[in-house]
């Protein structure tokens, strides 16, 4: 089923545009070649992630368009979920709360308005460069992911391996809705 949505003359534009545009270079003072391109690659699919919902207004952010019902805002959020977990729970061993109660909501939809979902995504990944920057790919993680991934994701550099798939992977999903709401495609940094 295809969902067509109109498109009100004031869309939302990310506060910091330079956001989606990766320099190529990684998180300042990594000073490790393979720490770089690692931070490098996960920042373009980032990049990809604001850039495909730029633009969008709150009802397309907000709207369901495929049968499973997660929204474009609500995959964003559940992204910036992810970095905060697996870069603070799992790699150093604790998060700070956020702010709002995590059962207020079905599965990848949200509440809150984009400007607070897109700061707290960017709050996250801020922490994450943070967290990749002052420690060794080879450091084992102090927290523990349920199942099986949590035998697999056993040190930082397996952490953002896996962020990188994650983040690729939700961005193609936003591609796909992102056609669908308005038929825009190539969006992004690559």
């Amino acid at each position: 089923m295809l969902v067509t949505v109109r498109h009100p003359p004031e869309p939302i534009r990310l506060a910091r545009p330079d956001v989606h545009e990766p320099t190529g270079k990684g998180v300042p003072g990594m000073g490790d070649g393979e720490k770089t391109a690692l931070s490098m690659f996960l920042q373009a699919q980032r990049a990809s992630v604001l850039a495909i919902i730029e633009g969008l207004d709150v009802t397309a952010l907000t709207t369901a368009v495929l049968p499973s019902g997660w929204t474009p805002l609500g995959l964003v959020e559940h992204l910036g979920y992810a970095e905060r977990h697996w870069f603070q729970e799992i790699v150093i061993g604790s998060a700070d709360p956020v702010a709002w109660p995590d059962d207020d909501h079905a599965p990848l939809t949200t509440p809150r308005p984009p400007s607070v979902v897109l700061n707290f995504y960017q709050a996250q990944c801020e922490r994450s460069d943070a967290v990749l920057a002052a420690t060794p790919l080879s450091a084992p993680v102090r927290g523990r992911h349920p199942g099986q991934l949590g035998h697999e994701v056993t040190d930082l550099r397996r952490v953002v391996l896996h962020m990188i798939e994650e983040t690729a992977r939700h961005a193609g999903h936003l591609d796909v809705v992102r056609e669908l709401l308005d038929g825009k495609t190539g969006l992004g940094p690559r």
